[in-house]
């Protein structure tokens, strides 16, 4: 991916979404952009014109951090947006080989058994292991039970992007179809900006954009999040309605990767749901029956 194309619709975005009123400027009465001009980003980053037209040209290369966090002040920049300005300009300049860990091809990459275990020992609720790309890499048996859609076409190549933008099935999985739709992209951009030269992730971003005009819409809009925890609704082909809680934590011994662990609260219709999920799963994986546990 060209990184100086990255950091200039990045900046040239993020301007777009500021108004006047909101960066507490006058806001005139002919304005010819949407956003902030370039001089009054200049001017609340404390920087010159020309030196700020030089960045959003994608020119990130050697600039300082206080110089970024003035730019991320000035473009009211949250914390995920914060970060991928950084690992932008870390892209630019080189660092990012020095600072970050490498990664290892997804074809490449096995859990340790000890990963396995860990998985396994959570028998409550879907835990799951997956890397920037949105690949799930391993899981308990609960999980896969629970993504038994995104399993069950192969050309899905157990990816959730690809689950989300070209398999129908999608779309009754995940009744807020909309909100994955931002999500899976935004994390997609954001492994971008943090692994800029991933070609399994250049290669995905190039198939979902030729398949998908939802994909491409979401994909230039340059946002980018941070998905750590919150609460999600799926419908499951097998058990129903399922409201859950899910909380997302970064692996450090595997640098890139994220194992999520979905819960439903206690006493609830859907903890009720995943019990007989469960069940279900058990006896999915014994072979004894394919039958759904109800008339769902």
């Amino acid at each position: 991916m060209d990184n100086s194309e990255e950091v200039r619709e990045f900046l040239t975005s993020r301007r777009a979404k500021i108004t006047p009123e909101r960066a507490g400027l006058p806001a005139g009465s002919r304005r010819r952009v949407p956003g902030l001009r370039r001089s009054e980003v200049a001017a609340l980053a404390d920087v010159s014109v020309e030196y700020y037209a030089k960045l959003e040209r994608g020119s990130l290369g050697g600039v300082s951090p206080a110089v970024l966090e003035a730019v991320a002040r000035a473009l009211q920049l949250d914390d995920a947006e914060r970060a991928h300005l950084l690992n932008l300009a870390q892209a630019a300049d080189g660092s990012d080989a020095l600072t970050r860990p490498g990664r290892r091809a997804t074809r490449q990459w096995k859990p340790h058994r000890s990963l396995q275990w860990t998985l396994d020992a959570i028998t409550a609720g879907p835990a799951f292991v997956r890397n920037g790309r949105m690949d799930v890499l391993a899981a308990n048996q609960l999980a896969r039970a629970f993504y038994h859609d995104v399993h069950a076409t192969p050309s899905n190549q157990g990816n959730l992007a690809r689950f989300n933008f070209l398999d129908p099935a999608s779309r009754r999985f995940y009744p807020d179809w909309d909100l994955f739709a931002d999500t899976s992209v935004a994390i997609l951009r954001t492994e971008a900006g943090r692994n800029p030269h991933d070609k399994d992730l250049h290669d995905l971003v190039g198939e979902l954009s030729t398949r998908s005009e939802e994909f491409r819409t979401l994909w230039g809009a340059h946002n980018v999040r941070l998905h750590g925890t919150g609460t999600k609704r799926f419908h499951h082909s097998a058990v129903g309605e399922l409201t859950l809680a899910y909380e997302g934590l970064e692996m450090a011994a595997e640098p890139g990767l994220t194992l999520t662990v979905y819960t439903a609260e206690p006493g609830s219709p859907s903890e009720e749901g995943l019990r007989l999920l469960a069940s279900w799963a058990a006896t999915e994986e014994a072979g004894t029956t394919t039958a759904v546990p109800g008339p769902y």
